[in-house]
Protein backbone atom coordinates (compact mmCIF):
# COMPACT_ATOMS: atom_id res chain seq x y z
CA UNK A 1 0.00 0.00 0.00
CA UNK A 2 3.23 2.29 0.95
CA UNK A 3 4.64 1.40 -2.18
CA UNK A 4 1.28 1.95 -4.11
CA UNK A 5 0.99 6.11 -2.93
CA UNK A 6 4.84 6.23 -3.35
CA UNK A 7 4.13 5.63 -7.15
CA UNK A 8 1.03 7.70 -7.09
CA UNK A 9 2.53 10.94 -5.47
CA UNK A 10 5.74 10.54 -7.35
CA UNK A 11 3.98 10.44 -10.76
CA UNK A 12 1.03 12.84 -10.16
CA UNK A 13 2.23 15.29 -12.51
CA UNK A 14 1.34 12.81 -15.03
CA UNK A 15 -1.63 11.65 -13.90
CA UNK A 16 -3.18 15.08 -13.97
CA UNK A 17 -1.81 15.54 -17.59
CA UNK A 18 -3.63 12.57 -18.68
CA UNK A 19 -6.81 12.91 -16.96
CA UNK A 20 -6.72 16.79 -18.12
CA UNK A 21 -6.31 15.04 -22.01
CA UNK A 22 -9.35 12.33 -21.73
CA UNK A 23 -11.47 15.35 -20.15
CA UNK A 24 -10.57 17.23 -23.45
CA UNK A 25 -10.64 14.87 -26.13
CA UNK A 26 -14.66 14.09 -24.27
CA UNK A 27 -15.26 17.67 -24.38
CA UNK A 28 -13.90 18.27 -28.12
CA UNK A 29 -16.01 14.86 -28.76
CA UNK A 30 -19.31 15.98 -27.15
CA UNK A 31 -19.01 19.77 -28.79
CA UNK A 32 -19.15 17.58 -32.08
CA UNK A 33 -21.73 15.30 -31.30
CA UNK A 34 -23.67 18.26 -30.00
CA UNK A 35 -22.98 20.13 -33.16
CA UNK A 36 -23.87 17.26 -35.72
CA UNK A 37 -27.28 17.11 -33.17
CA UNK A 38 -28.25 20.42 -33.73
CA UNK A 39 -27.68 20.35 -37.75
CA UNK A 40 -30.37 17.53 -37.79
CA UNK A 41 -32.46 19.66 -35.57
CA UNK A 42 -32.28 22.48 -38.58
CA UNK A 43 -32.74 20.33 -41.15
CA UNK A 44 -35.62 18.27 -39.84
CA UNK A 45 -37.29 21.58 -38.70
CA UNK A 46 -36.73 22.96 -42.53
CA UNK A 47 -38.18 19.14 -43.61
CA UNK A 48 -41.38 19.92 -41.67
CA UNK A 49 -41.90 23.28 -43.51
CA UNK A 50 -40.50 22.78 -46.81
CA UNK A 51 -42.78 21.89 -50.00
CA UNK A 52 -42.00 19.04 -52.30
CA UNK A 53 -43.85 19.57 -55.71
CA UNK A 54 -44.27 16.08 -58.11
CA UNK A 55 -45.33 15.87 -61.31
CA UNK A 56 -46.95 13.17 -63.49
CA UNK A 57 -49.92 11.40 -64.92
CA UNK A 58 -52.82 9.92 -63.75
CA UNK A 59 -55.52 7.16 -66.07
CA UNK A 60 -59.05 8.36 -65.67
CA UNK A 61 -62.00 5.64 -64.42
CA UNK A 62 -63.77 6.08 -67.57
CA UNK A 63 -60.65 4.84 -69.87
CA UNK A 64 -57.15 3.75 -68.88
CA UNK A 65 -56.20 5.36 -72.17
CA UNK A 66 -57.51 9.26 -70.93
CA UNK A 67 -54.46 10.84 -68.94
CA UNK A 68 -54.90 13.72 -67.20
CA UNK A 69 -51.34 15.57 -66.12
CA UNK A 70 -51.23 16.18 -61.91
CA UNK A 71 -49.32 18.43 -60.01
CA UNK A 72 -49.26 17.43 -56.38
CA UNK A 73 -47.47 18.50 -52.94
CA UNK A 74 -46.05 15.77 -51.29
CA UNK A 75 -43.92 17.58 -48.97
CA UNK A 76 -44.94 19.02 -45.22
CA UNK A 77 -44.86 22.32 -45.83
CA UNK A 78 -47.27 24.36 -48.76
CA UNK A 79 -45.75 25.43 -51.59
CA UNK A 80 -46.35 29.11 -52.98
CA UNK A 81 -45.48 30.98 -56.51
CA UNK A 82 -45.26 27.52 -58.63
CA UNK A 83 -43.83 28.08 -61.65
CA UNK A 84 -43.15 25.60 -64.80
CA UNK A 85 -40.64 25.38 -67.35
CA UNK A 86 -41.95 22.47 -70.26
CA UNK A 87 -39.71 20.80 -72.99
CA UNK A 88 -39.32 17.75 -74.60
CA UNK A 89 -37.12 15.26 -76.25
CA UNK A 90 -36.83 14.42 -79.06
CA UNK A 91 -38.30 17.37 -80.80
CA UNK A 92 -41.08 16.44 -83.36
CA UNK A 93 -44.45 15.36 -83.86
CA UNK A 94 -44.72 13.78 -80.68
CA UNK A 95 -43.11 16.75 -78.51
CA UNK A 96 -45.74 18.81 -80.12
CA UNK A 97 -48.98 16.45 -79.04
CA UNK A 98 -47.95 16.08 -75.81
CA UNK A 99 -47.03 19.79 -74.91
CA UNK A 100 -49.56 21.80 -76.96
CA UNK A 101 -52.25 20.78 -74.44
CA UNK A 102 -50.30 22.31 -71.56
CA UNK A 103 -48.86 25.24 -72.60
CA UNK A 104 -52.53 26.05 -73.45
CA UNK A 105 -53.58 25.65 -69.78
CA UNK A 106 -53.34 28.91 -67.79
CA UNK A 107 -52.12 27.43 -64.59
CA UNK A 108 -48.74 26.74 -66.76
CA UNK A 109 -48.73 29.50 -68.40
CA UNK A 110 -49.02 32.09 -65.11
CA UNK A 111 -48.49 29.58 -62.52
CA UNK A 112 -49.97 28.30 -59.34
CA UNK A 113 -50.19 30.63 -56.84
CA UNK A 114 -50.14 27.94 -53.69
CA UNK A 115 -50.61 24.37 -53.17
CA UNK A 116 -50.99 22.88 -49.36
CA UNK A 117 -49.37 20.05 -48.60
CA UNK A 118 -51.33 16.93 -49.94
CA UNK A 119 -53.65 19.06 -52.37
CA UNK A 120 -53.18 18.45 -56.28
CA UNK A 121 -54.07 19.92 -59.50
CA UNK A 122 -55.26 17.66 -62.29
CA UNK A 123 -56.20 18.85 -65.76
CA UNK A 124 -56.99 16.44 -68.83
CA UNK A 125 -53.82 15.93 -71.04
CA UNK A 126 -54.38 13.61 -73.89
CA UNK A 127 -55.50 10.36 -75.32
CA UNK A 128 -52.84 7.97 -75.29
CA UNK A 129 -54.84 6.06 -78.18
CA UNK A 130 -54.26 8.40 -80.78
CA UNK A 131 -50.92 8.45 -82.63
CA UNK A 132 -49.68 6.43 -78.99
CA UNK A 133 -46.20 5.10 -81.13
CA UNK A 134 -45.60 8.60 -81.65
CA UNK A 135 -46.26 9.73 -78.11
CA UNK A 136 -44.40 6.71 -76.87
CA UNK A 137 -40.65 7.57 -78.52
CA UNK A 138 -41.03 10.97 -76.47
CA UNK A 139 -39.89 12.24 -72.94
CA UNK A 140 -41.80 15.39 -71.56
CA UNK A 141 -39.50 17.49 -69.09
CA UNK A 142 -41.21 19.68 -66.93
CA UNK A 143 -39.32 22.04 -64.44
CA UNK A 144 -40.87 23.54 -61.50
CA UNK A 145 -39.89 25.72 -59.24
CA UNK A 146 -41.79 27.15 -55.84
CA UNK A 147 -41.05 28.85 -52.47
CA UNK A 148 -41.98 27.35 -49.29
CA UNK A 149 -43.13 29.05 -45.64
CA UNK A 150 -39.51 30.60 -44.79
CA UNK A 151 -38.90 32.08 -48.24
CA UNK A 152 -36.39 29.57 -49.74
CA UNK A 153 -36.89 28.39 -53.12
CA UNK A 154 -36.92 25.07 -54.33
CA UNK A 155 -36.36 23.79 -57.80
CA UNK A 156 -37.06 20.00 -59.56
CA UNK A 157 -37.32 18.41 -62.75
CA UNK A 158 -39.93 16.02 -63.84
CA UNK A 159 -39.75 13.46 -66.41
CA UNK A 160 -42.87 12.21 -68.14
CA UNK A 161 -42.17 8.96 -69.93
CA UNK A 162 -45.49 7.44 -71.69
CA UNK A 163 -43.58 4.44 -72.52
CA UNK A 164 -44.33 3.10 -69.04
CA UNK A 165 -47.80 2.32 -70.61
CA UNK A 166 -47.04 0.07 -73.12
CA UNK A 167 -48.30 -3.08 -72.40
CA UNK A 168 -50.33 -2.02 -69.51
CA UNK A 169 -54.06 -3.36 -69.63
CA UNK A 170 -56.96 -3.33 -67.05
CA UNK A 171 -59.41 -6.06 -66.14
CA UNK A 172 -63.25 -5.09 -64.81
CA UNK A 173 -64.54 -1.94 -64.32
CA UNK A 174 -63.39 0.42 -61.17
CA UNK A 175 -66.19 0.16 -58.54
CA UNK A 176 -66.78 4.08 -58.09
CA UNK A 177 -67.23 4.27 -62.11
CA UNK A 178 -70.05 1.10 -61.51
CA UNK A 179 -71.52 2.96 -59.05
CA UNK A 180 -71.73 6.20 -60.68
CA UNK A 181 -73.54 4.66 -64.00
CA UNK A 182 -75.64 2.80 -62.17
CA UNK A 183 -76.64 5.68 -60.31
CA UNK A 184 -77.11 8.18 -63.93
CA UNK A 185 -79.47 5.16 -65.10
CA UNK A 186 -81.13 5.03 -61.72
CA UNK A 187 -81.69 8.88 -61.97
CA UNK A 188 -82.27 8.84 -65.92
CA UNK A 189 -85.31 5.86 -65.06
CA UNK A 190 -86.58 8.41 -62.45
CA UNK A 191 -86.88 11.43 -64.22
CA UNK A 192 -88.56 9.23 -66.96
CA UNK A 193 -91.25 8.75 -65.24
CA UNK A 194 -91.84 11.72 -63.16
CA UNK A 195 -92.08 13.44 -66.73
CA UNK A 196 -94.62 10.80 -68.01
CA UNK A 197 -92.31 9.71 -70.79
CA UNK A 198 -92.73 6.27 -69.25
CA UNK A 199 -95.13 4.81 -67.20
CA UNK A 200 -95.40 1.70 -64.20
CA UNK A 201 -97.23 -1.18 -64.88
CA UNK A 202 -99.23 -1.81 -61.72
CA UNK A 203 -102.06 -4.07 -60.78
CA UNK A 204 -104.26 -2.60 -58.58
CA UNK A 205 -105.50 -4.13 -55.34
CA UNK A 206 -108.54 -2.58 -54.17
CA UNK A 207 -110.43 -2.54 -50.92
CA UNK A 208 -113.32 -4.48 -52.75
CA UNK A 209 -110.85 -7.11 -53.64
CA UNK A 210 -109.62 -7.53 -50.09
CA UNK A 211 -113.23 -8.25 -48.86
CA UNK A 212 -113.92 -10.69 -51.50
CA UNK A 213 -110.98 -12.57 -50.89
CA UNK A 214 -111.96 -12.26 -47.14
CA UNK A 215 -115.22 -13.77 -47.94
CA UNK A 216 -113.87 -16.38 -50.02
CA UNK A 217 -111.45 -17.43 -47.25
CA UNK A 218 -113.88 -17.49 -44.72
CA UNK A 219 -116.36 -19.60 -46.75
CA UNK A 220 -113.69 -22.23 -47.49
CA UNK A 221 -113.01 -22.90 -44.09
CA UNK A 222 -116.24 -23.11 -43.03
CA UNK A 223 -116.91 -25.27 -45.73
CA UNK A 224 -114.09 -27.50 -44.66
CA UNK A 225 -114.87 -27.14 -40.62
CA UNK A 226 -118.35 -29.01 -42.03
CA UNK A 227 -117.00 -31.21 -43.84
CA UNK A 228 -114.67 -32.32 -41.07
CA UNK A 229 -117.60 -32.61 -38.25
CA UNK A 230 -119.74 -34.95 -40.70
CA UNK A 231 -116.52 -37.28 -40.99
CA UNK A 232 -116.78 -37.40 -37.66
CA UNK A 233 -120.51 -38.76 -36.75
CA UNK A 234 -121.69 -42.44 -36.35
CA UNK A 235 -125.25 -43.75 -36.76
CA UNK A 236 -125.36 -43.59 -33.39
CA UNK A 237 -124.19 -40.07 -32.82
CA UNK A 238 -121.16 -38.24 -32.00
CA UNK A 239 -117.49 -40.45 -31.27
CA UNK A 240 -118.10 -38.77 -27.68
CA UNK A 241 -121.54 -40.11 -26.53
Amino acid sequence: MAELLKFLNENSGAFNLLFTAVVAIATVVYAVLTARLVRETERLRAAATEPALEVTYRSRDEAMALLDIVVKNIGSGPAYRIRFGLAAEPSGAGAEMLLIPLRELKSFQSGINVLLPGQDFSSFWTDARKDFAVKLQTRVVITTTCCGATGGEYKREHIIDLSELQGVARLGTPPLLAMARHLDKLAKDLNDLSSGRRRLRVDAFTQGDRERERAEFEQDRAEKRAKSQGEGDTPGGSIAE
